[in-house]
């Protein structure tokens, strides 16, 4: 069992490399970002005290984000080891975490991965995002863009931008994460459990460089 968590500033393919290291590994992912969008999408309480935050910019409450990610890693399906996409994100996060996995037999984190890209790529990433309003699928005007101009290849819903996908909040996430998320870097590289990769331009790249970084971990 290896659980594994992976740190970026909005935009760096945390989640597609997230994906990549689940199917690699045979663990579970989960990203909080997703569990917010699907409430949000969904009307439900949370979702619309997210919603308030994400569209400001600003993370949502360490008391809310927390509960949800416990919650999650009490299903079975991340018993045998999991990958936190989008979590920690400051220090009361990441003792709150530490506290948690202590106090479920004793368990802990294996390898905290940063994927580092600057951030006038990160502003132009972010732009080009796109979502499908019917099923929530994933594309990118440049590097995913749909089949047929504006509609989902999946399911034929209308593809639109994301509301918190302006440069104006995409600034303000990136300060944000740098003044609350950067300080657990040094926690974790004390640990000796942190290492940094690039987010290339080619997916690809950036997912060699993630195997490579995890294949001794998980060859141990």
């Amino acid at each position: 069992m290896k659980n594994i968590i992976l740190l970026g500033a909005p935009g760096t393919g945390k989640g597609t490399q997230a994906a990549n290291i689940s199917k690699w590994y045979g663990i579970g992912h989960i990203s909080t970002g997703d569990i917010f969008r699907s409430n949000i999408k969904a009307g439900t309480e949370l979702g619309l005290t997210a919603k308030a935050y994400i569209d400001a910019g600003h993370l949502v409450p360490d008391e809310i984000t927390i509960g949800m990610v416990k919650s999650k890693l009490s299903e079975p399906a991340y018993k045998e080891g999991f990958i936190l996409d989008g979590f920690p994100r400051n220090i009361p996060q990441a003792e709150a975490l530490d506290g948690y996995l202590l106090e479920a037999g004793g368990k802990r984190i294996h390898a905290v991965v940063s994927i580092f890209v600057p951030d006038e790529t990160i502003v132009l990433r972010i732009l080009g995002r796109r979502l499908c309003s019917n099923c929530g699928a994933s594309y990118h005007t440049v590097y995913n863009p749909p089949a047929k101009e504006g509609l989902c290849d999946a399911c034929g819903g209308k593809v639109v931008s994301r509301d918190d996908d302006s440069e104006a909040t995409i600034r303000e996430r990136l300060s944000v994460y740098y003044a609350q998320t950067e300080p657990i870097i040094e926690r974790y590289r004390k640990l000796g459990i942190f290492t940094q990769i690039t987010g290339h331009e080619i997916i690809d790249e950036t997912s060699d460089e993630m195997h490579e970084a995890l294949k001794k971990i998980f060859c141990e």
